[in-house]
């Protein structure tokens, strides 16, 4: 079969769980999609209008594979100055422009745009968007409408707003502000909620649900109005007809402005950097490891935002969050970008007249959220972990962006970085007789490896330089990455060498950097300037409770025993559970002596950036004598009922109905499959609790929940691992087919 026959039979076939998530992803999309251009003082139409333009269009047109588009958090506040500076109609005129731009750079090949940024910069200019989201939202969320000038003043008056709306007198006030705090609970508990049957509506829609059932239970139970004031209610929600027939004017006639130019700028510069940030991120999640083409990518959302602007819309981005739900519910390919866009026309065609019954304060609930997402302590504290230094650059860029805009914050912030550099190097000369040499040299050794040599320095402004080298070479090759003749690594470069090390990691490759063993860093983190990515950090000296009861269950089950954290993880990497996850670490280990039985604690993230979730668990990892199966076995239930309907099949054992019935079970090879579960290995996963459990053909995974288990819990796991292992290694097992 040809390769173009090839991927059309693999589109069709993946077609199922692409439609599933493209369905679960328009769940979130439509409320956010409200809620975004509500905040941009926008139609609230317009943030939909985005989303489905740009999912039918960047899914045709795009060069990414996994991505979601539409309207993105960081497009908040330039469109909300260019609305104010324009007006409405003049702001679709330069959202048009901007697209025509976004055009321009990827024919140029300004994909690596995002690179001449620091790391540090970009930070506090997304927690700067951060903050102008949560300080403008969170009144509103408290039914408490307020004008200001400076983007500060919101945030300052926060406490008043809070003291107002604990005294309102008025019942439709206090109903609206009661909604706008639950909302925001429910945005802070449900991604705690480790429930895949909760998970498959998420957060967002669920308060949009709720909301609507507020409103028919006053009006159809109490046959009362709807309490909350109608001030604070949405709005100018059109039929899907009238969207078609009362497309707006846009006025080009401010063209020749500095203003608008201005406001094309703007949005350029931040829809691209927030796209292709959101685009190096999804890759990394991406399980088939692909590489996005940028340019191609931009382009493409280019033509999407002129044509969201023409009927409507706002700026088209990629958006990281909706692209890590996409990933995580089984979305392979562009399709799952388009089906979101469907369904999001068939909600509006079905449900416009319902979406004005939702409050205001339910949807800036998730606003709030989500700027204290980009904006939490967690974020300061991360880069106070990589150094004092990178603690200015990231203050400088979010003051002036707050209090000037986010052009010269952004420029602040790479003039900052500059200077901190020449001081730390005490040598402007290092930059400034370097900046134009050719700094990198890669060439293919012998045996097949590639090695790569970068001299002088290595910092944000000539990144690029090694970038273009490292993106030339296939990841399943061997790299080495040598600073031996390099005077000076950024914190920037580290970053993005660990996201290489990763991919490169995945793919069954491997990338190893040499030359910093005598550099000198402020701190111990990996990203670090000068710091080599080796080492790992112990806890504290004195066990935790938790801690001394495990090393008693190592000592009764004569086992090893280690608390410390550990990164060398490589033997999860072929496991399908961690094919679209981060590991982090695994600590508080057990192990026996030939180390065939390892249980451990394990920190793992899904999902990247502001949708980033961190998840400990407790596992058990077995090897096995002999070669078995790749299989996944879990309990069934009506989740895996609808994933059987989206193109994951489950796997029937012959004779044993019941347990076809209870058990979920998945596998390329479904003959060896079916002739390793025997009658005796049946009638031990009947005859006992359940558990996940996967094999990668040399070993296994077990775990329960999505949480760290109890000492209970972790003694019945052990047990069942073991006599798990006894049992498999007692039957022999004939691969029908050789991987």
């Amino acid at each position: 079969m040809s390769p173009k026959k090839n991927n059309i039979k693999t589109f069709v076939s993946q077609l199922p769980r692409n439609i599933f998530s493209g369905f679960v992803v328009s769940l979130i999309a439509l409320p956010l999609g409200l809620g975004l251009a509500m905040a941009s003082e926008a139609p609230p139409i317009a943030g939909v209008i985005t989303a489905i333009i740009s999912g039918l269009v960047v899914s045709i047109l795009g060069g990414s594979h996994v991505t979601i588009t539409g309207p993105g958090n960081g497009m908040v506040g330039v469109t909300l100055v260019a609305i104010s500076t324009l007006g409405l109609n003049g702001a679709y005129a330069a959202i048009i422009c901007s697209g025509l731009v976004m055009i321009a750079l990827g024919f140029l090949k300004l994909g690596k745009l995002s690179d001449f940024f620091p790391s540090s910069a970009i930070q506090g200019m997304l927690a700067a968007i951060g903050l102008i989201i949560l300080g403008k939202q969170f009144h509103i969320m408290l039914a408490h409408k307020i004008q200001r000038t400076d983007a500060m003043d919101y945030l300052i008056e926060i406490p008043v707003t809070i003291n107002d709306a604990l005294h309102y007198d008025k019942k439709g006030l206090i109903y609206a502000a009661i909604i706008g705090v639950i909302s925001l609970g429910i945005m802070i508990i449900y991604p705690k909620l480790r429930n895949k049957y909760l998970q498959l509506i998420p957060a967002p829609m669920w308060i949009v649900l709720l909301s609507i059932g507020f409103s028919y239970y006053f009006e159809l139970v109490l046959h009362e109005d709807n309490p909350i004031s109608k001030n604070y209610m949405v709005s100018g929600i059109p039929h899907f007809d009238e969207i078609i027939t009362q497309i707006p004017s846009v006025d080009f006639s401010q063209l020749g402005s500095f203003s608008f130019w201005s406001s094309v700028l703007a949005l350029t510069l931040i829809a691209s950097i927030e796209s292709l940030l959101s685009i190096k991120a999804v890759d990394k999640l991406d399980p088939e490891n692909r590489r996005s083409n940028v340019n191609k990518d931009l382009k493409a959302l280019g033509v999407s935002t002129i044509g969201s602007g023409f009927l409507g819309g706002l700026n088209v981005v990629t958006v990281i969050a909706r692209s890590s739900v996409n990933v995580n519910n089984g979305g392979s390919n562009t399709s799952s970008n388009f089906f979101h866009a469907f369904f999001l026309v068939v909600f509006i065609v079905l449900f416009s007249t319902q979406l004005t019954r939702v409050p205001l304060p339910a949807l800036m609930a998730i606003l709030v959220f989500t700027g204290y997402k980009l904006a939490s302590p967690t974020v300061i504290r991360n880069i106070v972990f990589i150094g004092k230094e990178q603690l200015i650059i990231f203050f400088v860029t979010l003051f002036i962006t707050l209090k000037i805009g986010l052009i010269t914050g952004i420029i602040s912030g790479v003039i900052t970085t500059l200077i901190i550099h020449i001081i730390i190097n005490k040598s402007f000369m290092l930059f400034g007789r370097n900046l134009l040499k050719p700094n990198v040299l890669m060439y293919k050794e012998d045996n097949g490896n590639y090695y790569v040599s970068v001299k002088h320095f290595c910092s944000f402004l000539n990144y690029y330089k090694l970038k273009e080298k490292l993106d030339a070479i296939p990841q399943h090759c061997d790299v080495v990455i040598d600073f031996s003749l390099c005077n000076f690594v950024d914190h920037t470069v580290m970053e993005n060498l660990n996201g290489y090390q990763d991919m490169f990691t995945k793919n069954d490759g491997h990338f190893e950097i040499v030359g910093l063993d005598t550099y000198k860093a402020d701190s111990e983190h990996p990203f670090a300037l000068r710091r080599n990515l080796s080492g790992t950090r112990l806890f504290g000296r004195h066990l935790t409770k938790r801690q001394s009861q495990l090393q008693t269950i190592a000592e009764d089950f004569s086992l090893g025993y280690n608390p410390t954290k550990c990164k060398d993880t490589l033997f999860l990497k072929d496991f399908l559970f961690f094919k679209t996850k981060q590991i982090n670490h695994i600590y508080n280990r057990l192990f026996n002596d030939i180390h065939s039985i390892n249980l451990f604690d394990i920190e793992f993230s899904e999902g990247e950036f502001i949708a980033k979730e961190v998840v400990r668990t407790t596992m058990l990892h077995i090897d096995l004598e002999n070669e078995v199966p790749v299989f996944t076995l879990d309990r069934e239930g009506f989740l895996e009922k609808v994933y059987a309907l989206a193109g994951f099949k489950d796997i029937p054992i012959q004779d044993h109905d019941d347990f076809s019935k209870r058990f979920y079970l998945l596998g390329e090879d479904v003959e060896g499959i079916t002739a390793f579960f025997n009658d005796e290995l049946v009638l031990f996963f009947e005859s006992n609790p359940y558990y996940h459990i996967e094999s990668n053909g040399e070993s296994l995974l077990i775990f329960s929940k999505e949480r760290i288990a109890s000492i209970k819990e972790l003694k019945a796991l052990l047990d069942f691992g073991k006599r798990l292992q006894k049992t498999i290694e007692t039957h022999s097992f004939t691969p029908v087919n050789n991987y």
